[in-house]
């Protein structure tokens, strides 16, 4: 019985999490050379794992300069920063399905 009730309440926490935070991945760019990835409560459109990059190819079809700093710039005034962590490459592919940006 102990069993079942600490997966369930495992299971509720890992829900909770998956639904209300957001990982960020900022690629590596002129103003952040080193990328980082940072933890933030979720707005709206946005996925588990995601990316300025990510979002600019959900919405335009494509990124561009532009695109990245408006959204980095949105998700900054509009979200709350819990966490700031190192930069990922394997959370950065996984946030755009695999697919690279240079800009």
């Amino acid at each position: 019985m102990k069993k079942l009730i600490a997966i369930s309440l495992l299971l509720a926490v890992a829900i909770a999490i998956y639904t209300q935070f957001t990982l960020f991945i900022v690629p590596p760019i002129g103003v952040v050379p080193e990328g980082r990835t940072v933890i933030i409560l979720r707005l709206n459109k946005m996925n588990f794992v995601d990316s300025p990059d990510a979002m600019c190819d959900r919405m335009q079809g494509g990124v561009s300069l532009l695109c990245r700093g408006m959204t980095m710039a949105g998700v900054v005034e509009k979200s709350k920063i819990i966490a700031r962590l190192p930069y990922s490459d394997w959370l950065y592919l996984l946030s755009t399905n695999g697919k690279r940006f240079d800009h």
